[in-house]
């Protein structure tokens, strides 16, 4: 859990603001929002297309393709936000009368990341015309390289950051490229394709193609559910345009209108569609869906996101559960590994924390590293690296960051210091993946500890829950908590809302192993009982039965629960009060 607590320093509703519960006008003037229309989540509301440097291009490589009945491949990543790309790419493609347009997925094991050279030539056996890339390719020079030797036209479309190179395709679609004047940076994969592929639309529309053929032109809103999913999944900043993107999702699917592999998803995760919200696939369905791509092969999870029937897309979703379930063991011992590593660590070295951390274990599993990464990062709240070695000798790490470093910035500056130690990176502010030679680690290790410590010069090295200010007794209640659930899509950079406030125990229990349960009531009124439940509590200092009151910092939720709804506080940040 966080260190402490850090109230934000309020800010003034904007006048349009006066319509909205003042709770929810302060939480949302606290995210920088001053104007009713940045919280109307409108399709109309979308930034306008033509802004995406490219896209014109695109749409008419792929509306040559669909006329002239040419064969297209979609090479997509084996994350949830490639699977979810890939889906709405043959979806899409499919509706607007592509001839059976295929997709191909690197095996994280056997190909690594990318259209690399290896893919296209597995990609070449299938002749294709024009291969597309999503959530991949802005770094495939090689492997663009070698598809333009074979004669075949690639349009690269991804968000992640480009390197000082770009590769030689036909049609390169990146919000992140120099020159583009998209306003919002923070589109995730399946966000480039679903403008791709709109303006796939446009212009076979402008062609008469659809009169032609008689097919009907396509509603787009129709792979909203799957853009939602894919936003949520990759963790990227909830900015306006991609509120509007995961609300609409969200809506579609609270309406029942989802596809059958989202539904089965939602339905093995125990999530309730008409209740939906962007935590419920960041929690519930992503994990699931990645579980596929970390410990097999991704194409099982698009298998499942393009089944069209109910029965196919259970067997799919049970066979992403069971890896889920895998990979949540695997992860499990990994974890505990990491800890006994850091153990060894502090007890050499005291207890200071070292400005960035990296572990590596020869028998670590390639696919599960991110979440060990993850795991550390948020123990010590520091940037973290888990590498794992590859079957042919190499070492690939998964890198975790914390606000305040650009992780793959960081990468990029090791790199140019001490050129070649690094084989390959990339990645986002907060993620990065690289790979490198065994030999090189030690090195390494010590370079980006030095180059992070020069970067988080003055940051704040302590992990902190930033509290939205503390609630009236009244407001306690289950109106407001819903207000607040569905007031927005809550998310990465637009987080969901947390107060904090001084309660007295009643009542505390252990459930689980590590889950602290607890009732309290606000002081001065011990009739309003109220539920809390922490997760992951320290055992050496809770429960404690002598304590009668303590900070929480907490988020209103509803619990739903045997057909019945009840207020819950989910306890962020727990502080003892002697």
């Amino acid at each position: 859990m966080p260190d402490r607590i850090r109230r934000r320093p309020d800010a003034e509703p904007g006048p349009a603001l006066v319509d909205v519960h003042p709770v929810l006008a302060r939480v949302f003037a606290n995210r920088g929002i001053d104007n009713a229309t940045q919280i109307e989540y409108k399709l109309d509301r979308l930034l306008s297309p033509h802004l995406l440097r490219g896209l014109t291009e695109a749409g008419q490589l792929l509306a040559d393709c669909v006329q002239q009945r040419q064969r297209i491949l979609v090479v997509g990543d084996f994350d949830a936000d490639g699977a979810t790309s890939t889906a709405l790419a043959i979806t899409a493609l499919r509706a607007m009368g592509a001839v059976e347009p295929r997709f191909l997925v690197p095996n994280r094991f056997e190909h690594g990341y990318g259209l690399t050279p290896e893919i296209v030539e597995l990609a070449a056996a299938d002749k294709p015309a024009l291969i597309v890339t999503v959530d991949n390719g802005i770094s495939s020079i090689e492997g663009v390289a070698l598809a333009a030797e074979l004669g075949i036209k690639t349009l690269v479309t991804d968000h992640h950051l480009p390197g000082a190179r770009l590769p030689l395709a036909d049609v390169i679609v990146n919000p992140n490229q120099d020159g583009c004047d998209f306003p919002s940076k923070n589109l995730a994969g399946v966000g480039v394709i679903f403008y791709v592929m709109s303006a796939l639309r446009t212009e076979l529309n402008r062609r008469g193609w659809f009169e032609q053929t008689e097919i009907p032109s396509p509603n787009l809103a129709e792979v909203l559910d799957l853009v939602a999913l894919g936003t949520v999944a990759d963790v990227v900043p909830l900015d306006y345009n991609n509120r509007i993107l995961v609300e609409q999702g969200l809506r579609r699917i609270r309406a029942g209108k989802t596809r059958p592999g989202i539904s089965a998803l939602l339905e093995i995760a125990a999530r309730s569609g008409p209740r939906l919200v962007a935590a419920d696939l960041s929690f519930g369905v992503a994990p699931r869906l990645n579980a596929a791509g970390r410990l097999d092969d991704m194409s099982i999870g698009i298998a499942c996101l393009l089944a069209e029937d109910d029965s196919s897309a259970r067997r799919y979703a049970q066979q992403l559960d069971t890896l889920n379930r895998d990979r949540q063991q695997i992860e499990r011992g990994m974890q505990q590994e990491a800890l006994q590593i850091l153990e060894q660590y502090f007890a050499t070295h005291g207890d200071e924390i070292p400005a960035a951390v990296c572990l590596y274990e020869p028998d670590w599993h390639q696919g599960v590293v991110g979440i060990v990464a993850s795991r550390i990062k948020d123990r010590l709240h520091r940037p973290v690296i888990a590498f794992a070695r590859t079957d042919d000798g190499w070492v690939k790490g998964s890198a975790r960051s914390i606000t305040g470093l650009h992780i793959r910035d960081a990468l990029e500056r090791v790199s140019t210091l001490h050129p070649g130690l690094i084989d390959k990176f990339g990645g986002h502010a907060m993620a990065a993946g690289l790979s490198l030679a065994e030999e090189n680690l030690p090195a390494f290790q010590q370079s980006f500890i030095t180059v992070v410590g020069e970067r988080l010069a003055g940051v704040e090295l302590e992990a902190v829950v930033d509290s939205d200010g503390e609630l009236e007794c009244s407001e306690l209640g289950l109106k407001l908590a819903r207000q607040l659930r569905y007031a927005s899509p809550w998310g990465q950079y637009f987080p969901e809302p947390v107060f904090d406030g001084v309660f007295n125990i009643v009542h505390q229990r252990l459930v689980g192993e590590r889950h602290l349960k607890l009732v309290v009531h606000p002081p001065g009124d011990s009739s309003k009982l109220l539920d809390a439940i922490a997760f992951n509590v320290d055992l050496e200092l809770w429960p404690s039965p002598e304590l009668e009151q303590v900070r929480l910092a907490y988020k209103l939720d509803c619990n739903y629960f045997r057909g019945e709804e009840r207020l819950q506080l989910l306890v962020e940040h727990l502080e003892r009060l002697e």
